[in-house]
């Protein structure tokens, strides 16, 4: 990871991470953005910050990860979209034979 990018991926336990692509190249973007997400435990997440409404991103997420995340939007535009990714937390799985009836 370059500088600007390593820069741009602010990681601290006081706060969630925060990834502002409007300072990385956008050819890096999305696989920063898929790394971090890969690298959250259960229920942890980051913020993305950007100067546009990241649907197509979105749309990859929901490609790749379905029912895993969660996404808020923070802010709407127009001059920033600040949007929280979070990992869903595990749900505990059965044998199956009961249908999930308790």
């Amino acid at each position: 990871m370059n500088t600007s990018a390593a820069s741009a991926l602010s990681n601290s336990f006081a706060s969630p991470a925060v990834i502002d692509v409007r300072l990385i190249p956008p050819q890096l973007r999305h696989g920063l953005i898929f790394q971090q997400f890969d690298s959250l435990a259960p229920g942890a997440g980051f913020e993305l910050h950007s100067d546009h409404e990241p649907l197509p991103l979105k749309q990859q997420f929901q490609a790749q990860w379905p029912g895993q995340f969660d996404w808020e939007t923070l802010e709407a535009g127009p001059q920033q979209w600040r949007v929280r990714i979070a990992r869903r937390p595990t749900a505990k799985s059965c044998c199956g034979c009961c249908s999930g009836a308790n």
